[in-house]
């Protein structure tokens, strides 16, 4: 178990003291009993922390990376088809009724309502500096949230508290100013540690609003239609001067079941397998099989894995990247003793053939439900709860390494200095124990930015400001239309809300 937990992640305490987790912080807060000392601060933005993580490491995920060739889910001898949910995202089908969609679309705006709650009660209490600095970091989280659903969702509302009125959409060009204004405004006021601290881990920081400006320029071709290249270079250049931020030494500390505080990651989504939910990489990745070597309270589901296609980009000598992988026959952890699946050694193997296409199942043979290579990026947790299958590794969101693979990217978009473009990727190779480059092109950071943030949750976003997201990967043909670049309105939000217009070709 994590041996901390950053108290702005957890639901909230009590004002009183309480140790208990599980309180209900919407009846702490009334307009007798504003946060005045620092504790109920913490206590009374608790929830926005909480709701943001709660859906963030499945569904949310699997929005930017089932919609990629990073992660698929097959149907494995019926299991896991689910009405189709998973094959729609893979092949780009979707509709506006997809119950993932929906989720992702009711996440978003109940962490935006929780958000203007909670700063409607912040407003209220006495003004002091402990009073701005939650104001301002509770903005940037709102501000996170509208990127995620501006980034989904393109045309969406910008909604306010208090009011029984439906919503108007805005158009993403003014949810984009809106997202920009507001981190504009409150970057300077946020805390600025040298490098993120066990205090501000999981919480807003001046690096992660400049983090989160550099995302949002870097895609502003896509969402405005004018490139900001150039802005989104001033934002790396304010996290990579005016902090210390540093590239771990060891890749794989960023992502074990004790992460935490480190001078990599800038912002993450915080999990603590006791007391909250979100990160089931082990559950639904590995295979049952794998329980023992692994020493795992509960079996996995055995579900999603990788394409081939994205797994043979994984083919740099020495890279430590490569062994985030599980391919070929498996052994337990003594390398020489074999895994066993029923009476045959299990057998990861790249390739996934399919029994039946149209539910993408790959069959009851012995080794069709073992097809697919799998991640252990979010390394296997002997620590999981084993009644809810939730692990205590945190996840990052933005960090330094990816600020530095867009920072070269920018660089080589607006004609800057190759050389220095080279420089950053090549920081981010050697730390992996591959070997430098002496040239580097726009396909080429995007193959690297695949080895270095597999499965962090940023792919879908990557090919589309590439413009590869309509590409053929998998059992998925290509040329879907651009409209998919951009999930629908759900269905039942147009339903709820009049004001709402589709988005174009659903």
């Amino acid at each position: 178990m994590k041996k901390y937990i950053t108290a702005a992640a957890l639901i909230a305490l009590t004002f009183g003291g309480c140790k208990k987790l599980d309180v209900d912080v919407e009846s702490q807060l009334t307009s007798e009993n504003f946060p005045v000392t620092p504790d109920a601060f913490v206590a009374a933005t608790g929830t926005v922390y909480q709701k943001f993580n709660a859906s963030f490491g499945v569904d949310i995920w699997r929005m930017y990376e089932l919609t990629s060739e990073e992660a698929i889910i097959t149907a494995r001898n019926g299991g896991y088809y689910d009405q189709g949910r998973y094959q729609t995202l893979h092949k780009h089908n979707w509709l506006p009724d997809h119950p993932i969609i929906q989720g992702a679309w009711q996440w978003g705006y109940a962490g935006i309502s929780d958000c203007n709650r909670v700063l409607n009660i912040l407003e209220k209490s006495a003004d002091s500096p402990t009073k701005t600095q939650f104001l301002n970091e509770i903005r940037t989280m709102r501000a996170l949230y509208y990127f995620y659903v501006m980034d989904m969702f393109g045309n969406v509302p910008i909604t306010a508290f208090g009011t029984a009125d439906a919503p108007k959409q805005s158009t993403r060009a003014e949810v984009f100013s809106y997202i920009e204004k507001e981190l504009l405004a409150v970057s300077e006021g946020l805390t600025a540690p040298a490098t993120v601290t066990i205090e501000s881990y999981g919480r807003p920081t001046k690096w992660m609003a400049y983090a989160m400006l550099q995302k949002l320029y870097i895609n502003a071709e896509q969402y405005i239609g004018k490139p900001m290249y150039a802005e989104s270079l001033v934002y790396a250049d304010k996290i990579i001067n005016g902090s210390s931020m540093a590239l771990v030494s060891d890749y794989n500390s960023l992502f074990s079941p004790t992460n935490g505080a480190n001078t990599e990651t800038i912002f993450a989504a915080i999990y603590d397998a006791n007391y909250s939910a979100g990160n089931a990489m082990t559950r639904y990745t590995l295979h049952a099989s794998l329980r023992a070597k692994y020493n795992l309270p509960f079996s996995p589901s055995n579900a999603q894995c990788t394409l081939k296609e994205f797994y043979d980009t994984f083919n740099l000598p020495g890279d430590i990247r490569n062994a985030t992988w599980l391919a070929g026959k498996q052994f337990l952890a003594d390398g020489t003793t074999p895994i066993l699946n029923g009476s045959v050694q299990l057998n990861f193997t790249p390739e996934i053939i399919l029994t039946n296409t149209e539910t993408m199942d790959v069959g009851a043979e012995v080794n069709g439900i073992s097809r697919g290579v799998r991640s252990i990026k979010f390394y296997p947790d002997p620590n999981t709860n084993s009644s809810t299958r939730f692990q205590n590794n945190d996840m990052p969101i933005f960090r330094l390494a990816d600020v530095y693979l867009l920072k070269a990217e920018a660089l080589l978009r607006t004609g800057g200095s190759t050389a220095e473009a080279l420089k950053l990727v090549n920081r981010v190779r050697v730390r992996s124990k591959a070997a430098e480059i002496s040239t580097i092109t726009l396909d080429g950071i995007l193959e690297e930015r695949g080895r270095e943030l597999a499965w962090e949750g940023w792919r879908r976003n990557d090919l589309i400001r590439f413009g590869k997201y309509q590409g053929k990967w998998g059992f998925k043909a290509g040329n879907e239309g651009a409209y998919r670049d951009i999930f629908p309105i759900p269905a039942t939000e147009l339903v709820l809300n009049k004001n709402l217009k589709q988005n174009p070709g659903y």
